[in-house]
C-alpha cells in the first residue's frame, strides 16, 4: 500500500501556517525571539532536504545509467536528447516571452518610486559566462560532483557510463545488474524518506511565517497576486501543449504528479520533489528509460518557473527605479536570461543571483533585489511547482515521441510506498 502523502501534506501546511502565526503573535514586536523558535521549527524541514540531498546524486545515476545502457545504441540516445532539448528551448522562449508580457501589462513596480542608491550590498552577482558554464558541465571529479549534487554533471558522467555498458554487450551485463538493482534500492529508501515530507511542509511554513508574519503576504500581495497569475497563464500553456501533444494521456499524468507537484509547493524545491517525480513517471507509464534521462536533463535545463521569474523580477526592479527600458533592450535582456538561467540549478536562492547578474549587465540597480528577499520564499513556491509541471509534461510528451503512444499508467503500482 502506498502512504497517502496528499492530505497529510495539506495538513501540515495548515498547521504551519496556524503555528507560525501563533509564534509571530507571541514575539509580538521581538525578531530575536521569533527568528530562534523559527530556528527549531525549521530544523524538521532541513532534515528532510538533507535527506533528500542523500539520495538524489545515486538515484540519477543509477536510473539514468540503466536507462542508456537499455537503450542499445548512441543513435537512440542522441535522437531522445535532440527531441528533449528542443521542447526546452521553445518552452524557455515561452516562459521568458509571458514574463516579460505579463510585467508590463501589471506594472507592478510604477507605484513604488524608489531612488537608486548605487550600493548594490550583498546581492552583487557576476555574470555567468558562455565559457563558464560550458566549463561547468563537464565534472573534474564525479565524486565531487555527487558530492555537491551538480545534476548536469552526473548526467554527463552517466552518459559515459551507460553508453560503455551498452558498447560492452554480455560482458557489462553483471554491472548493468548491479546497477539496476541500486536503482530499485533508491526507489525503496526514496518511499521512507518521504514519509517525513508532511513533518518539513509544517516546519517550512511555520518558520517562514512566525519570522515574517502573516502580513508579508498583505504588504506585497499584489507582486505576488500578479506574478501567480503569469504562473497560471504559463501553466496553461503547458497543459495545452500536454494535451495536444498525449491527448488523454495527460489527465492519468497529472493524477499521478499531483503529490510531486504538492511537495515542491510547500517545501519550494524542485530536489524535494525529484525522487516523488520519478516514482509518479513510472507510475504514469512513462518508461524508465525515457524518464531516467530526460527529467535529470530538464532539472537543469527545463526551469519554466524560475526562467519566468527572473523576467517579471528583473523589469519589476527597473519599474520600481523608473527605469524606462526600451522594447529592443528588454528582449536582448530576455536572450541574456536564456544563457544565464541555466546556472540557476541546485544553488540556494540561484534565482535572486541571477536576477542581480542581469541588472548589473543593464546598468539597473542592484539593490533592488532586496525587495524580493522578504517574499522569495513565497514566490518560490509558484516557481518551483511550475518547475515540476513542466518537466513532467516534457518527460510524457518525448515518451510518446519515442514510443509512438502516450505513456498509459501502470495497473499495479508493485508496493511502493
Amino acid at each position: 500500500m502506498r502512504l497517502k502523502l496528499t492530505p497529510l501534506i495539506f495538513g501540515g501546511m495548515a498547521l504551519g501556517i496556524a503555528t507560525g502565526v501563533g509564534v509571530h503573535l507571541w514575539a509580538g514586536g521581538d525578531s530575536g525571539a521569533a527568528a530562534q523558535i523559527a530556528d527549531y521549527l525549521q530544523l524538521p524541514a532541513d532534515v528532510f532536504l538533507r535527506l533528500i540531498k542523500m539520495i538524489v546524486a545515486p538515484l540519477v545515476f543509477a536510473t539514468l545509467v540503466a536507462g542508456i545502457a537499455h537503450m542499445g545504441d548512441a543513435t537512440s540516445l542522441g535522437r531522445m536528447g535532440a527531441r528533449a532539448m528542443g521542447w526546452f528551448v521553445t518552452a524557455g522562449i515561452v516562459s521568458l516571452s509571458l514574463g516579460l508580457l505579463f510585467v508590463n501589462a501589471f506594472a507592478p513596480g510604477e507605484a513604488l518610486h524608489l531612488v537608486r542608491t548605487g550600493d548594490p550590498g550583498d546581492m552583487a552577482g557576476k555574470a555567468l559566462s558562455f565559457r563558464q558554464f560550458v566549463l561547468h558541465i563537464f565534472p573534474e571529479s564525479v565524486v565531487q560532483a555527487m558530492a555537491e549534487n551538480q545534476i548536469l554533471q552526473i548526467v554527463v558522467f552517466s552518459l559515459f557510463v551507460g553508453v560503455a555498458l551498452a558498447a560492452a554487450g554480455e560482458r557489462g551485463k553483471p554491472l548493468l545488474a548491479v546497477v539496476e538493482a541500486t536503482a530499485e534500492l533508491m526507489m525503496t529508501i526514496t518511499g521512507y524518506v518521504m514519509r517525513a515530507a508532511p513533518l518539513a511542509v509544517f516546519g517550512a511554513i511555520a518558520a517562514t511565517v512566525a519570522t515574517q508574519g502573516a502580513g508579508i503576504l498583505l504588504t506585497f500581495g499584489a507582486l505576488i497576486g500578479e506574478f501567480y497569475v503569469a504562473l497560471a497563464a504559463l501553466c496553461l500553456v503547458l497543459l495545452g501543449a500536454g494535451a495536444a501533444f498525449l491527448g488523454g494521456g495527460l489527465a492519468p499524468l497529472l493524477r499521478h504528479v499531483r503529490e510531486p507537484l504538492l511537495l515542491a509547493f510547500s517545501t519550494a524545491s524542485s530536489e524535494a520533489a525529484y525522487p516523488r517525480l520519478m516514482e509518479a513517471l513510472d507510475r504514469a507509464g512513462v518508461p524508465r528509460r525515457v524518464y531516467g534521462f530526460v527529467l535529470p536533463l530538464g532539472y537543469s535545463f527545463n526551469l519554466d518557473g524560475s526562467m519566468m521569474y527572473a523576467t517579471f523580477a528583473a523589469i519589476f526592479i527597473a519599474q520600481a527605479y523608473g527605469v524606462d527600458l526600451p522594447v529592443a533592450t528588454q528582449i536582448t535582456m530576455l536572450l541574456v536570461l536564456m544563457v544565464t538561467s541555466k546556472g540557476i540549478a541546485g544553488v540556494s536562492r540561484a534565482s535572486l543571483v541571477v536576477v542581480a547578474a542581469t541588472l548589473a549587465q543593464f546598468d539597473l540597480p542592484v539593490e533592488g533585489v532586496a525587495l524580493l528577499l522578504a517574499i522569495d520564499h513565497f514566490m518560490d513556491m509558484g516557481r518551483t511547482t511550475t518547475n515540476v509541471l513542466g518537466n513532467a509534461i516534457a518527460t510524457a510528451v518525448v515518451a510518446r515521441w519515442e514510443t509512438g503512444e502516450a505513456p498509459r499508467p501502470l495497473i499495479a503500482e508493485s508496493g511502493r510506498l
